[in-house]
């Protein structure tokens, strides 16, 4: 993926750097030239590697450290907060607002990915509620109205475009005051692909922007643009004045720093990366969690944010979470979760959510990964009613069924045999995910009612009931309460993302 390689050098440095026996000036200055290093193999702009080099070295200021200072959690800090400060231009995108018409217009370079950004972001505004449409105002490239059409259509989402009329000023236009007057709240306008150095071109741009008047305008930027990003994205900043950056393609091997530094050239934010093919691959950029990502501290806020927007509309999904709240996880449950996941894009993707996984998952292919998940639903399909709404035990009362189900599926009783196990595991989590929640159900009624001073005699009550001296030592802090229930929401994760691939 784009800038994995980079990710992986930074930590490397900053983890030689704090694991180091003699942590002095020198090995400080050797960390500083490996990341400098991996930025610009990367793509990154000299003189922003130039200057975070000098902000760091600020930062950390490290012949004055005092004694008494974590060293090693300072200098991390200081490279966090720089490589933050990197991609984030201190500039607030548009919101688009419902109950109003939002016009939101694409440009860019030719084959930077525009047609295919728009229908994705349509998508993310209808999934959230809003009443999108897209209009194709790119009259130039031959096949552009087409796969507009095509997109939308499989999005189901309303379009507007010709075949016959040449002029993508008048097609803009009128896609825009159609859809206005049919109340929609997001208005997508697609534009041809332009380079700077062609004037008319440009010239046709602006017309389109005066015609149409859009809330935001959007540069949409491939991720393997390299060293040219800045020199583009001034110029179309210039001519467009845009709002936004989208960069496309980071599903690939790309260097990928020369879109990064197209920010810090034009001052604009970058809102969403593209992430694959699919129209649900497009996730939401914020620098602090892009950073943790790229360091391998994973964006779990992102991946709860993934998991709604899959989950939001599924009876089988809220079925699923109903039953781990009551301690229960049926083999239907699982074959929900992994069809949840097969939704929400490569495991590289989610992996890199996780904090840890990405590490764990590096060498696994992510066609070989949808295969094999592929497989245990193909297992899952062959199973019967009562087999799928049981908790395993079946199997085990009576192993000729794994042989059936084996046959059915075309797969071995070893897979079969794996995924009980996995399922086993599952289930076992999800007993003890139902007792916390219960647990802390019980702590909230407890709370209801009553005068401060019963509530605290409750409370010390319930406290020693869990295994404390009937004071405040024995409960442990609602911080510890919420790390027990993250560690089991990344365990079942761990359970679902890897152990499936790497036992098969």
């Amino acid at each position: 993926m784009v800038l994995q390689d980079l990710g992986r050098r930074i930590n490397a440095a900053v983890n030689d750097l704090t694991r180091s026996p003699n942590l002095d000036e020198k090995a400080f200055e050797e960390m500083l030239k490996e990341i400098c290093a991996a930025l610009l193999s990367a793509d990154v702009n000299v003189r922003l590697v130039q200057q975070l080099r000098k902000s760091i070295k600020t930062n950390v200021n490290f012949s004055s450290l005092p004694a008494a200072v974590n060293k090693k959690r300072v200098i991390q800090k200081a490279v966090f907060d720089e490589l933050v400060a990197l991609v984030n231009p201190h500039a607030e995108p548009f919101r688009p607002k419902k109950g109003r018409s939002n016009v939101i217009m694409f440009v860019g370079l030719q084959g930077a990915g525009k047609t295919t950004t728009c229908t994705k972001l349509a998508r993310h505004y209808q999934m959230r509620g809003f009443k999108t449409a897209l209009v194709c105002a790119d009259t130039f490239r031959a096949g552009a109205f087409d796969q507009l059409k095509q997109n939308a259509t499989k999005a189901k989402i309303p379009y507007y475009g010709s075949l016959t009329q040449t002029d993508p000023t008048l097609v803009a236009a009128e896609g825009v005051a159609k859809f206005k007057k049919e109340r929609f709240e997001i208005i997508i306008v697609d534009t041809s692909g332009r380079h700077k150095q062609e004037e008319h071109l440009f010239t046709e741009m602006t017309q389109i922007q005066t015609a149409v008047t859009p809330d935001q305008t959007i540069l949409v930027l491939d991720s393997t643009i390299g060293q040219s990003a800045e020199a583009q994205s001034s110029a179309f900043k210039a001519t467009a004045d845009f709002g936004a950056i989208i960069i496309t393609k980071t599903d690939g091997h790309a260097a990928g720093g020369g879109a990064i530094s197209a920010v810090a050239a034009t001052n604009t934010p970058i809102i969403f990366l593209g992430t694959g093919e699919h129209l649900m691959d497009l996730e939401r950029f914020e620098p602090k969690a892009f950073v943790q990502k790229l360091l391998g501290m994973g964006d779990m806020a992102g991946l709860v944010e993934h998991v709604q927007a899959v989950t939001k509309d599924s009876a089988a999904a809220k079925e699923t979470y109903k039953h781990i709240a009551e301690g229960i996880y049926t083999l239907r449950d699982f074959r929900e979760n992994i069809t949840s996941i097969m939704k929400m894009g490569p495991l590289s993707k989610l992996s890199g959510m996780i904090p840890g996984l990405s590490n764990l998952t590096a060498g696994l292919d992510d066609e070989d990964g949808s295969m094999k998940l592929r497989r245990m639903i193909y297992i899952f399909d062959s199973m019967t009613a009562a087999e799928l709404d049981s908790d395993g035990k079946l199997f085990v009362e009576k192993p000729s069924r794994m042989v059936r189900i084996a046959c059915g599926s075309g797969t071995t009783v070893r897979e079969v045999e794996d995924l009980l196990s996995q399922h086993r595991m599952m289930a076992g989590m999800a007993k003890r995910v139902g007792g916390q929640k219960k647990q802390m159900q019980r702590a909230q009624n407890m709370l209801k009612g009553g005068n401060k001073e019963q509530q605290l005699a409750a409370m010390q009550k319930r406290m020693a009931s869990m295994g404390g001296a009937g004071g405040m030592g024995g409960m442990p802090g609602m911080g510890d309460m919420a790390k027990m229930i993250l560690l089991s929401l990344t365990s079942s994760l761990f359970f679902l993302l890897v152990l499936p691939l790497r036992k098969f």
